[in-house]
């Protein structure tokens, strides 16, 4: 998980998974060459997982991809390179081009999808994906967006937000939830694949005098209703 820098307008501060928005180069149809998994994939899922790997690698420095043996990258990832992605110098796909691999398209298993709560002035449609990190591969933050970086049990990162030494908003809470039933990164893997995806949409009711954020009951984290 990262920490996200004080300044940012939302989630300052706040504990969570790398990510991001997605960008008009995450649809350029030469990712086709320059990924596995593409024709097995919708154009929405291509664009997504294209952005999310794109992220992980600018935010925590991990790459996400293979050599055309099927060896997985192992590499060191440049901070220069990954600063120039970010502030679009240059462009990912050059980046693995240039690294000549193909991104993992396949290995992301699709584990929630939140939509904002339509009272928010600031919404987001968010895909969360799990995967297994490469093993030697050493993941550090970009001191930008995201100001520190660790590998945390998502047990162990609630603990820390109950005792208040880390800040973890809603969604990231309800997943880690999630995640902490899982016995290991495969199991999670598994569990995912096996979950009927539901969107889940916030929705804020009037309980007992007091404004409530409720979650859908089918989306796999049980009856959630939280005080705003």
């Amino acid at each position: 998980m990262v920490k996200r820098h004080h300044q940012i307008d939302f989630a300052s501060g706040a504990l969570v998974f790398p990510g991001g928005k997605t960008d008009a180069e995450d649809r350029n149809p030469d990712w086709a060459h320059q990924s596995i998994g593409w024709d097995g994939l919708d154009p929405v899922q291509r664009e997504l997982r294209v952005a999310a790997i794109r992220e992980v690698f600018e935010e925590a420095g991990i790459l996400l991809a293979c050599h055309g043996d099927g060896r997985p990258y192992e590499g060191v990832c440049d901070p220069i390179l990954r600063g120039a992605v970010d502030r679009r110098e240059t462009t990912f796909l050059q980046v693995v081009q240039d690294l000549d691999v193909k991104i993992s398209l396949d290995s992301l298993a699709v584990f929630a999808r939140w939509i904002t709560p339509v009272m928010m002035p600031k919404r987001f449609d968010t895909f969360f994906y799990v995967v297994t990190a490469p093993a030697n591969q050493i993941a550090a933050c970009d001191g930008h967006e995201a100001v520190d970086a660790e590998w945390v049990r998502p047990a162990e990162a609630l603990r820390l937000s109950e005792a208040g030494e880390r800040t973890i908003i809603f969604p990231t809470r309800m997943n880690l939830g999630l995640l902490a039933e899982a016995h290991s990164t495969a199991d999670a893997i598994t569990r995912a694949n096996q979950r009927t995806l539901v969107t889940v949409l916030p929705e804020v009711t009037r309980q007992g005098g007091r404004n409530m954020l409720t979650i859908p009951a089918d989306a796999g984290y049980g009856a959630v209703t939280e005080p705003i």
